[in-house]
């Protein structure tokens, strides 16, 4: 019988994050402290789309660079996972029902953490959209999907604790004093789960300090949500801070649950 994951709510970075000095090496500590898992979903902040889909799961296809401006490096990176044509059926079973789309690889909000964690690329990886970013919904979509843990499923929630790209200025030092905006939304959202409070983190947007600030626009705290559903039992939501610390002012603050 294969050992149930944790489930991960990751801040996974620009594809510039790779080379920070701790966070890879944080990373590869991280997954080398739990069982290997079967296989992996992950729910990125970089992929939106109604009704909800899955990635391509029949046969390899390339990474997808979403992103520009960046040296060829970052470009150059690979990630030859195998397909996932059983955790594709296993989503699609759990949530009554999802598109595919073969066509698409894996974003960099799945393959920049993965390089870190499991860099020989064994594992069955899979995508999954956020078809809204409505908390609660997507806390539903979680609670569906917590029953392909028991099959080895590693549950990979991939977004950013904070996500102000204002303050993203690469003149500056990796590691300066973060903007308060950020310091305090990061307090809040790590005193709220350790109290398990859902319906303060449900109403992030009006309990939380700074938040607007914090995220002008919420798609990177969203896949936080389906973490806290497919982690969330009748005994309440077991959580523990792994990751923390600010790179250009965002919080790199990541969590797992169970």
């Amino acid at each position: 019988m294969s050992v149930v994951p944790p489930v991960l709510f990751l801040s996974h970075g620009a594809p510039p994050l790779a080379d920070d000095p701790v966070w890879p090496g944080q990373l590869a500590e991280w997954s080398a402290a739990f069982a290997r898992p079967e296989s992996i979903l992950v729910v990125s902040a970089h992929w939106e789309a109604a009704p909800i889909a899955v990635s391509a799961s029949a046969a390899r296809v390339p990474l997808l660079y979403d992103f520009w401006g960046f040296p060829r490096r970052y470009y150059d990176v690979t990630y030859a996972a195998p397909p996932a044509p059983a955790l594709a059926d296993a989503v699609a079973a759990a949530l009554g029902g999802v598109a595919r789309d073969e066509t698409r690889g894996l974003d960099h909000g799945a393959y920049v953490p993965l390089v870190e964690m499991y860099a020989d690329a064994s594992l069955p990886v899979l995508q999954l959209s956020l078809p809204t970013l409505e908390p609660a919904a997507l806390f539903a979509i979680g609670r569906a999907l917590a029953p392909i843990r028991e099959a080895g499923t590693l549950i990979l929630a991939s977004g950013f604790t904070t996500h102000n790209l204002r303050w993203f200025d690469p003149s500056a030092p990796a590691d300066a004093a973060a903007p308060s905006a950020s310091v305090e939304f990061d307090h809040w959202a790590t005193e709220a789960l350790a109290a398990e409070d859902l319906d303060a983190l449900f109403d992030f947007a009006q309990r939380a300090p700074a938040a607007a600030i914090a995220h002008p626009r919420t798609e990177h705290w969203a896949p936080l949500y389906v973490a806290l559903g497919a982690a969330y039992d009748h005994s309440g939501l077991s959580s523990r801070s792994v990751v923390d610390g600010f790179w250009y002012g965002l919080s790199k603050r990541s969590w797992q649950f169970g």
